[in-house]
């Protein structure tokens, strides 16, 4: 039903298609949309019909470092666990990096630990998905960069590029902020490291001027299986609202 309704009622491009409109500073196809997921999550292979099915070109944003492992997602330990942690996910996103990991060894988390299943997409998912998803980078372990030192973040962004490219054979061109949190720093990190576009959570509408490491998005709720909810979020209504209502706290995000 979603994205039976997105066919009928938006010009859906791909990524590549965007990027070449931008580059050339040309007009965008009215109503184009862009269909983007973060994480890599291995529920995202469950989409695949629905890809083949109405022919639409999706990105998705890869966390290099969990993919193909059965690395866990540390957002999601921390909420399935949060009763035994001393601050909620959305405090934890607001501590310095290495703090961050050091409160969730209480839960026994750690980055690099295997657990007995898997929260990513494996190499012959993505394989398999390769003619109808272009994947991107997400980072490697998906930190909030903003709270990485120099070493941590410089990592996140170079090394994540490189192992997507080496291992997997996928042409990376841009990034998206994990959390959607950026600074100067880490846009400065992303050109040195090679990418040309860095996509945010801010929301709002693109144009061949804006930014290109700081380009837009609408958040849609994947989970929910309710159209009018899904009209409004990609009509941009629920992110203008937004704004509004966090404007003193998003006036001063870099």
């Amino acid at each position: 039903m979603v994205f039976e309704y997105l066919v009928r009622n938006y010009n859906i491009i791909s990524l590549n298609e965007f990027i070449d409109i931008y580059k050339k500073k040309e007009t965008f196809p009215k109503k184009s949309l862009v269909i983007t997921f973060d994480d890599g999550h291995r529920s995202n292979y469950d989409l695949l019909p629905l890809f083949k099915k109405y022919n639409i070109p999706v990105t998705i944003f890869l966390c290099s470092g969990i993919i193909n492992t059965n690395r866990h997602f540390w957002f999601e330990e921390a909420l399935y666990q949060e009763m035994h942690l001393p601050l909620t996910v959305e405090e934890l996103k607001k501590v310095p990096n290495g703090e961050r990991l050091r409160i969730l060894r209480e839960i026994e988390f750690g980055q690099e630990k295997e657990y007995t299943n898997p929260h990513a997409l494996s190499k012959n998912h993505i394989n398999e998905m390769l003619p109808y998803v272009n994947f991107q980078s997400h980072t490697l372990f998906h930190p909030c960069l903003t709270q990485c030192d120099d070493r941590e973040a410089r990592d996140e962004i170079f090394i994540s590029k490189a192992v997507l490219e080496d291992e997997f054979g996928l042409p990376i061109n841009s990034i998206a902020y994990p959390n959607g949190d950026y600074s100067d720093r880490d846009i400065q990190l992303c050109m040195a490291a090679g990418y040309e576009f860095g996509f945010t959570t801010d929301p709002g509408f693109n144009t061949c001027h804006t930014n290109p490491f700081k380009l837009k998005r609408f958040y849609v709720n994947e989970k929910s299986n309710d159209l009018n909810e899904l009209i409004v979020d990609v009509s941009g209504v629920t992110g203008f609202i937004s704004r509004v209502v966090n404007y003193p706290a998003l006036k001063g995000r870099a």
